[in-house]
């Protein structure tokens, strides 16, 4: 495998999970400004390749890909191969809530949200690592919910709680075989995670996705011989962090 070349983003393949709204849009947009290849998976087949024609075409593709589930990713990642024969980087953003008190709260909906938020960014890794770069990265996307806790999100707060563990674990195992492992905690966003199932949030208090995806470009900008294991990217009114 090729090593990656740190001091630029120009020509790296990168998967984003996620990748057809929200954060996981915004960190392509970045990224493909960059002069990255992006590799646009979704699980809505048909959003990503929306989401790929708004950046242009050029250097993106849309890939249909359920993380929760083991033969999707697995089938992706052969066709991902395919084209250019490597990875140089994975950002596991694709999550997904559901906002109810415990005792109501559906085990279908449990198995749901921690196969697509826990589940997920275990599978693309497992099956990614065998094509990534030497000093290749992996970026896993966090949140405040995996350092404080509020009601009736129990289920999230348990599977980004469980993703910032991974990230760690996989920091520290992957470092021998030259690849890094970055988690970025993300505070509140102006994107439709929130503001399709809370209307009523007053908008000030969150920032703007590109904010956050800018902080995976500098995670993955980094020297050779450096790696951020985790950053915090919080919105001036913060309302979920002292």
């Amino acid at each position: 495998m090729p090593t990656v070349d740190a001091s630029t983003l120009e020509g790296r393949v990168i998967l984003v999970t996620g990748g057809a709204r929200g954060l996981g849009f915004a960190i392509a947009q970045i990224l493909h400004e960059a002069g990255a290849n992006i590799l646009l998976a979704d699980l809505r087949e048909d959003e990503a390749v929306n989401a790929a024609s708004k950046l242009g075409l050029q250097r993106v593709t849309p890939i249909f890909m359920d993380v929760g589930d083991e033969a999707s990713v697995r089938d992706s990642m052969r066709e991902i191969a395919a084209p250019y024969g490597r990875l140089d980087a994975i950002i596991n953003n694709a999550g997904t809530d559901i906002t109810a008190p415990l005792t109501e709260l559906a085990v279908a909906d449990w198995d749901r949200v921690v196969r697509t938020n826990l589940t997920g960014p275990f599978l693309v890794s497992k099956y990614g690592i065998p094509v990534l770069s030497s000093g290749g990265h992996i970026v896993n996307i966090a949140s405040t919910a995996a350092r404080r806790a509020w009601p009736n999100a129990s289920v999230y707060h348990a599977s980004k709680w469980g993703l910032l563990g991974l990230s760690h674990a996989m920091h520290a195992e992957l470092r021998p075989q030259k690849i890094k492992v970055s988690a970025i905690i993300a505070g509140g966003m102006k994107t439709p995670f929130l503001l399709d199932r809370f209307p009523d949030i007053d908008e000030s208090t969150l920032q703007d996705p590109r904010n956050v995806a800018n902080a995976v470009r500098f995670v993955l900008m980094q020297p050779e011989g450096t790696v951020i294991p985790e950053v915090m990217v919080l919105p001036m009114k913060e309302t979920s962090w002292p």
